[in-house]
């Protein structure tokens, strides 16, 4: 049963392949599928559709335990703020086996913590 750890959080979940509901987290399976079915918050602005960068994740372990990366996946991810060669969209990677992924320090809990401005 594949494994997905989220970092600094350290937090670890794992699921059945083809057992996880589905609610339209990004692709089935995806790093944002998994974290929202498991309670995690992982942002996504733009509901999982690989129109923006905020469930932008850095993999720290199992690159090859993910889907490979498509072209619009890659297109977007040249617009994220501080991409790495291991730089995902959370919405984008299925997850095929143990992962461990890094959320980037400015996206952690930006909502939850009363980030952006107000008017």
């Amino acid at each position: 049963m594949p494994k997905v750890t989220f970092l600094p959080a350290n937090q670890t979940f794992e699921f059945e392949s083809g057992k996880l509901p589905y609610n339209d987290h990004g692709k089935p399976e995806s790093v944002l599928d998994v974290a929202l079915n498991f309670g995690f918050h992982l942002e996504h602005a733009c509901g999982g559709s690989c129109a923006c960068t905020t469930c932008h994740v850095v993999v720290k372990q199992g690159d090859a335990n993910l889907s490979p990366m498509e072209e619009d996946e890659a297109d977007r991810l040249e617009l994220a703020a501080d991409p790495t060669l291991h730089s995902r969209l959370g919405c984008q990677a299925i997850v095929k086996g143990d992962v461990v992924v890094e959320i980037p320090g400015w996206n952690r809990n930006y909502i939850s913590e009363g980030g952006g401005s107000t008017l």
